[in-house]
C-alpha cells in the first residue's frame, strides 16, 4: 500500500512539542493553565478548545504516540501497543474481557467508528433519576452538530459488507427494523482494519483532529507518562504527579525522577476505569461513597454462524448496520434490552471470541472465510438490579473492576443469544453457534433454541466481553448522588472538570463516542467560559 502523508510525522518535524519515551525527557515542574489527563475522545476535543481560547495547555497520555506510519495492519502488534493492558484488560473475576485503547487518541484511534448521539430515552432516565435537568435533545443537539461537523460524523454511503448484510437481511425476513450506523470517516478506503490503527488516516479519532490542532496552538503532549497521583488541599487539586511508564504501561526504572504538573484547572479524561482509579490513588473526597460504583460496560454477547457464501467478515467497513429492535420493544427500566451490531473478524479477534478448544476449534478456523459474528449490546444501569460495577485499586495502585454478571444480566443475554440467532438462520446460515462453553454448531433454529434455553448462564461459561465503559464518576444535580456536576466539575474539587465517558450515570445504550464528543464540548465551552469569560465553538 503507498503511504499518504502522515500529519503526525509532519507535525513533529514542524516543531510539536512532544515529550516522554524516545520524544525527550520530561522536565521534573510544568507549570500551565490547563492540565488534561488522557488522549481520547474527551481529551482530545477539551484540548482543542482550550488551546483555541488561549489558554496553556499539557496533555498526559499514559500511552504511546504512533501514526499511520505504525499501523501496518497486524494484530499482534497493534492490541500490544494500542489497548489497554495488551488487549487483555479483564474484570476481577476473569468474565469479561474489555478492549480499551491505551495510546496517543486513546480508544478513537482503534474503535470501529460507530456514532450515535445520545438516545432520548437515556436523557429522559437521567433528568429523572440524576437531576440533569439540561440534558434534553433539544439543548445537546447543537454539541453533537459541532462535533460532527469537525469529525465528519455522517451517512456511509458504501453498501455494507457482507457481514453486516446478513444482519439486515437477516432482521427484514423477520420483519425487524434495521438502519445504518453514522461514521466518523473521511477518504475511507474501506480496508476494515479500524481496530488496529487507520493506516490512511482516514478514521477522524483525536489522533488525526483535535490533537494535531491543540499541538499546532502551542499544547505540550507528554506521552508514555502516567497521572499517579493528584496532590489535594483546601478543596483543589494543587499538582498531578506523573511518573514516566514503558510501552507496556510498567513503571520505567525504580527511582526515575517524577514530574509535577501545577495548573489553575484539571481535565480528568482517562477514560471510564482509569479516571476513578486516578481519584482514588490521590484519596479524593468521596463523603457519599460514589466514586468508582456505577461503572457499565454494555456487556457483550456473541453469536456466530458459518454461511454459504464467504462472508471474509475482515473486509470492509467493520460496523454499518444495527438494530435497536430489542431495545425498543422494552420499557428502559424493565428487563435488560439490548442493541444487535454485527463485528469485524481478524484471526485474533475470531479465535479469541470463539469457544471450544482442539480439534473442534481447528473445524471451525477452517471456515473462517465463510463466518459470521452478531455481536449484542446489554444496556446496563437502568434497573435496580443493574448497578454495574466498582473500580477498585490493586496493591500497586492499578486499576481493576469488579463487574458481577448477575442473573438479571444473565437473563437478558440468554434473550439476545436467542434472537441473534434466529436472525442468522433468517439469512440462510448453514450453522450458528452461540459463543457459550457448552455450546456446539447447530443446524436448525429448533435445535438451537432448545439448546441455549437450557443453558447455564454463568460467568466464566458465557462468553462476555466488552468495548464500552462508563461511569464511576457519575454526574448528578446532587452531590449525595454523584461525584460530577452537571457542568462537569467534580463536586468536592472546584478545578477538577471530568471530561470522559466516566460522567455518565448510566451506560448509553449506543456506542458512546459520539455522546463523548457532543457532553464534552458542551462541558469545555462551559468551563472556558468562566475561566476566561471566551465564547467559542467547536465547529
Amino acid at each position: 500500500m503507498s503511504r499518504l502523508h502522515d500529519p503526525i510525522q509532519e507535525g513533529l518535524k514542524r516543531g510539536w512539542q512532544v515529550l516522554g519515551g524516545a520524544y525527550g525527557t520530561r522536565p521534573e515542574k510544568m507549570v500551565c493553565d490547563v492540565a488534561i489527563i488522557g488522549s481520547g475522545a474527551g481529551a482530545g476535543i477539551s484540548a482543542e478548545l482550550l488551546t483555541r481560547a488561549g489558554l496553556k495547555v499539557v496533555i498526559v497520555e499514559e500511552g504511546p504516540l504512533q501514526s499511520s506510519a505504525d499501523f501496518n495492519q497486524k494484530e499482534v502488534e497493534a492490541y500490544a501497543s494500542l489497548y489497554q493492558e495488551g488487549g487483555v484488560r479483564k474484570t476481577k473475576d476473569k468474565g469479561i474481557n474489555i478492549l480499551q485503547g491505551r495510546c496517543v487518541g486513546g480508544s478513537t484511534t482503534v474503535n470501529w467508528t460507530s456514532s450515535f448521539r445520545t438516545p432520548a430515552g437515556t436523557l429522559a432516565y437521567w433528568q429523572e433519576h440524576y437531576g440533569l435537568m439540561d440534558y434534553t435533545n433539544d439543548g445537546l443537539a447543537p454539541y453533537f452538530q459541532q462535533a460532527e461537523t469537525r469529525l465528519s460524523i455522517t451517512p456511509w454511503l458504501t453498501p455494507p459488507n457482507e457481514n453486516n448484510d446478513v444482519l439486515r437481511r437477516g432482521a427484514a425476513k423477520l420483519g425487524i427494523p434495521a438502519a445504518a450506523i453514522l461514521r466518523n470517516v473521511k477518504g475511507c478506503w474501506n480496508l476494515g482494519s479500524c481496530g488496529m490503527g487507520c493506516p490512511t488516516n482516514a478514521k477522524q479519532s483525536m489522533l488525526v483532529t483535535t490533537l494535531p490542532a491543540a499541538l499546532e496552538k502551542g499544547a505540550i503532549l507528554l506521552v508514555e507518562t502516567r497521572a499517579e497521583q493528584f496532590e489535594i488541599a483546601e478543596g483543589r487539586v494543587q499538582s498531578v504527579r506523573c511518573i514516566a511508564v514503558k510501552p507496556n504501561s510498567a513503571p520505567v526504572e525504580y527511582g526515575s525522577k517524577a514530574t509535577k504538573i501545577i495548573a489553575r484547572h484539571i481535565v480528568l479524561a482517562a477514560g471510564a476505569i482509569n479516571s476513578a482509579a486516578l481519584l482514588l490513588r490521590s484519596q479524593a473526597p468521596d463523603p457519599y461513597e460514589r466514586l468508582g460504583r456505577r461503572t457499565f460496560l454494555h456487556p457483550v454477547v456473541m453469536s456466530g454462524a458459518i454461511m454459504d457464501q464467504k462472508v471474509q467478515a475482515w473486509a470492509g467497513a467493520p460496523q454499518t448496520i444495527y438494530t435497536d429492535h430489542f431495545m425498543d420493544i422494552q420499557a428502559i427500566d424493565g428487563p435488560m434490552g439490548f442493541k444487535l451490531e454485527a463485528s469485524p473478524l481478524h484471526p485474533m479477534l475470531f479465535t479469541s471470541a470463539l469457544v471450544g478448544y482442539g480439534q473442534a476449534q481447528a473445524e471451525l478456523l477452517k471456515k473462517f472465510p465463510h463466518s459470521h459474528l452478531l455481536l449484542a449490546l446489554l444496556r446496563d444501569g437502568f434497573h435496580e438490579q443493574s448497578p454495574g460495577g466498582q473500580v477498585t485499586l490493586r496493591a500497586d495502585g492499578s486499576a481493576v473492576l469488579d463487574y458481577p454478571l448477575t442473573d438479571f444480566v444473565m437473563d437478558g443475554a440468554r434473550r439476545a443469544l436467542l434472537s441473534m440467532m434466529e436472525i442468522q438462520f433468517a439469512a440462510g446460515a448453514q450453522q450458528v453457534l452461540p459463543m457459550h462453553e457448552m455450546a456446539r454448531p447447530y443446524t436448525t433454529w429448533a435445535q438451537a433454541q432448545r439448546a441455549v434455553q437450557e443453558f447455564p448462564m454463568k460467568t466464566l461459561l458465557t462468553k462476555v466481553v466488552s468495548a464500552h465503559v462508563m461511569g464511576g464518576c457519575g454526574m448528578a444535580g446532587s452531590e449525595n448522588m454523584g461525584v460530577t456536576r452537571p457542568d462537569g466539575v467534580h463536586w468536592q474539587l472546584n478545578n477538577l472538570s471530568i471530561h470522559d465517558g466516566s460522567i455518565f450515570p448510566t451506560s448509553i445504550g449506543a456506542n458512546p463516542q459520539l455522546s463523548i464528543y457532543g457532553i464534552t464540548n458542551r462541558l469545555t465551552q462551559g468551563l472556558i467560559k468562566r475561566l476566561i469569560g471566551k465564547n467559542l465553538t467547536l465547529a
